[in-house]
């Protein structure tokens, strides 16, 4: 466990939380020697030799970040409107989401800050301004949580949604987290993977992914990592959290599909960590794996996370998309979409890119390459 759970546990009370809690995580099936596990061998380190990935660091040339802040929409006048459909989205960077279905109201992995890092500092930083702050964001039913690295549970976030009487649905061990920062612990759920909870009029369901945890050098894998299953009484959604291909995705499908959309991450790959992210190509096999009807991606055009350009996920997974015809769900930052009404599927990211290179024909779609020649 955290040892902020442990050092935190002076009263009778807060003991046996954590005596609780301690033995929830040594019963799951994904914990052993100290630690959590992936199903497979997979774990957070470098695959290969390192050096090339160094290089990569410090000399490559590329558009690891726009060259102006991103524009966004503020959705707060959308937000106040009652949508057309029962499902509407809200992309406000990142894996951050705010979900409204059949008349509830779920966030998803809340950042806010603006840096992805244990510091003010120093650390990503947005591309960005946030489309909405949390003061605006209107009532919630639920917060839900993947897992406990920075770029999915902001310390900053978490204690100013402290302060709403709302659930956190989570994954084991990080509620520890929210508790330190100020949330009670009667509204923290924590799931192990193939767990549920309903809460009123909602479904989730933890469900396996390939990943890591940490937050300091000492609490690596001390807490799990889970991908999520949301059902309402009319809709079905899955959120990848952050994970890596792995076989488990098909029979997540096959128990819970299909999905009316799929979120998925698709930024901050490399090769190097193939296995613990998905990148676009993965993203794209992930979708079908999963039997979705509708894919929107997340995970990019935030924080400078990766080596590869800020825009390259989206266009390398518009251009397989285009040839597949898998239906993609893209809307602008902090522009609500309908999903049974509007399709948002254009390329808007090319606004803000840097001139092309000559050579740059791997990123066009299949009709712009036969044009380009």
């Amino acid at each position: 466990m955290p040892r902020n759970l442990q050092s935190s546990a002076r009263l009778p009370e807060a003991r046996r939380r954590c005596a609780a809690a301690l033995e929830r995580v040594r019963a799951s099936r994904q914990y052993s020697d100290g630690r959590f596990h992936n199903l497979s061998k997979a774990g957070p380190g470098i695959k290969g030799n390192p050096l090339p990935l160094l290089g990569e660091y410090f000399f490559r040339r590329g558009e690891r970040m726009p060259a102006i802040e991103l524009p966004v929409h503020d959705p707060r006048a959308a937000w106040a409107q009652t949508p057309d459909s029962p499902f509407r989205v809200t992309w406000l960077g990142h894996s951050t989401l705010l979900l409204e279905i059949d008349g509830l109201r779920i966030l998803t992995d809340p950042v806010f800050g603006l840096r992805a890092s244990p510091v003010s500092f120093a650390g990503p930083r947005r591309f960005h301004p946030v489309p909405a702050p949390i003061a605006a964001l209107p009532e919630l039913d639920a917060v839900l949580l993947s897992h406990d690295h920075y770029d999915h549970l902001c310390q900053a976030s978490i204690r100013e949604l402290a302060a709403r009487d709302v659930p956190f649905v989570t994954a084991l061990g990080v509620g520890a987290h929210l508790e330190a920062c100020g949330v009670p612990p009667e509204r923290i759920h924590e799931l192990d993977w193939n767990e549920r909870i309903d809460l009123p009029g909602v479904r989730f369901s933890a469900t396996p992914a390939q990943h890591f945890s940490g937050r300091s050098v000492s609490d690596r894998n001390a807490t799990l990592w889970a991908s999520w299953v949301i059902e309402t009484e009319r809709h079905r959604c899955f959120f990848s959290g952050d994970t890596g291909l792995f076989p488990e995705l098909s029979e997540i499908g096959r128990q819970h599909g299909p999905f009316d959309l799929v979120m998925l991450e698709i930024g901050a790959f490399h090769p190097a960590w193939g296995d613990i992210h998905l990148g676009p190509d993965n993203a794209h096999r992930a979708f079908h794996m999963l039997q979705g009807k509708l894919f929107m991606p997340v995970h990019w055009g935030t924080f400078n996370l990766a080596l590869h350009d800020w825009h390259q996920p989206a266009e390398r997974l518009f251009n397989l998309a285009a040839g597949s015809g898998t239906r993609l769900l893209l809307p602008r930052l902090g522009l609500p979409a309908e999903p049974e009404r509007e399709r948002h599927t254009s390329a808007w990211w090319r606004e803000f890119r840097a001139p092309q290179a000559e050579d740059d024909v791997n990123d066009l779609s299949p009709l712009e390459v036969e044009e380009a020649r």
